[in-house]
């Protein structure tokens, strides 16, 4: 059975995220669906954001293929009627994808290209992000002279991800571990971000996860390059000193601001137009840098 919020197979459920549900397959395999969930500042809501499982897998799986030249990653070539049933097949095509099972890192890997969000929020206490001095008087949005690996360590479910040191992440997986994280992650950054300056778009910060295969080659996995993990800002719209409208989820996260709530469950309802129109960001970004 699945519902856009969540999904029950014949397969065993491993894992379910904040929005993705995990189904074991084999000791080298597994299943992720991408489920039409909403997590917004670490909390799961009850609202799904129409069609954004299959809009997510589509956006990733495009990155994926692209950059493949760049690192290794976790696709399989298995279709889903290999692993599942008919019925269960066909009603997660689209939102579903076999990949290999890998040891996933305990960070998320973050380039920023711009100073917004939490680094924004950083710079504003200490005038450096993630321990990296930044020049004095920078603005919102600002374009940093070049880009910068930062990271978050990964939260528990209801916690929120914590910036750390580039020392913290060696700590975490080992100096050389963390110098191929940071090598790849600007890479990866720098060649998506010419593709989407050519469409026309900014791509302010992206994060990216990593996992260790069986013979510990690192492996990007999870998701690439959506608007679940990335800020992608129009170029024509942009100037620094204001935020720019996005394609993301930026119009949810400025309505939750607005209310009188802690940031922890129970989650607020969203009014319905403005899931829509974060529904229309997601297809928009997909169709510009995906066509």
């Amino acid at each position: 059975m699945h519902s856009n919020l969540q999904t029950m197979l014949s397969l065993p459920l491993l894992h379910r995220g904040k929005v993705r549900d995990i189904f074991d397959i084999s000791k080298d395999n597994m299943l992720i669906v991408t489920s039409d969930r909403l997590s917004a500042f670490d909390v799961v809501f009850d609202q799904p954001i129409p069609e954004k499982g299959k809009i997510l897998t589509s956006i990733a799986n495009y990155w994926f293929d692209k950059t493949e030249h760049i690192i290794q990653n976790h696709l399989t070539n298995i279709k889903l009627d290999e692993v599942l049933p008919s019925i269960e097949a066909e009603m997660l095509q689209g939102r579903a994808i076999v990949v290999k099972k890998l040891k996933p890192l305990p960070l998320e890997a973050i380039v920023r290209g711009y100073l917004i969000g939490s680094g924004w929020k950083e710079y504003l206490e200490s005038g450096s992000v993630c321990g990296i001095d930044l020049p004095l008087n920078m603005e919102l949005a600002e374009r940093l002279e070049s880009p910068i690996f930062t990271a978050s360590s990964k939260a528990t479910a209801g916690e929120h991800d914590t910036n750390i040191s580039f020392r913290e992440v060696e700590s975490l997986v080992g100096e050389n571990i963390a110098e191929q994280i940071k090598k790849i992650s600007l890479a990866l950054y720098a060649f998506a971000k010419k593709h989407a300056q050519s469409r026309s778009i900014i791509i302010a910060d992206t994060k990216f996860e990593f996992g260790l295969d069986s013979e510990n080659n690192l492996t990007l996995m999870d998701e690439i390059l959506t608007p679940d993990s990335s800020r992608f800002w129009s170029l024509t719209d942009y100037a620094k000193g204001k935020s720019p409208k996005s394609f993301d989820k930026q119009i949810i996260r400025d309505y939750l601001e607005m209310l009188d709530w802690n940031k922890t469950p129970p989650a607020p309802i969203i009014p319905k137009s403005i899931m829509n129109k974060t529904a229309e960001k997601y297809r928009d970004i997909q169709s510009i840098l995906c066509s």
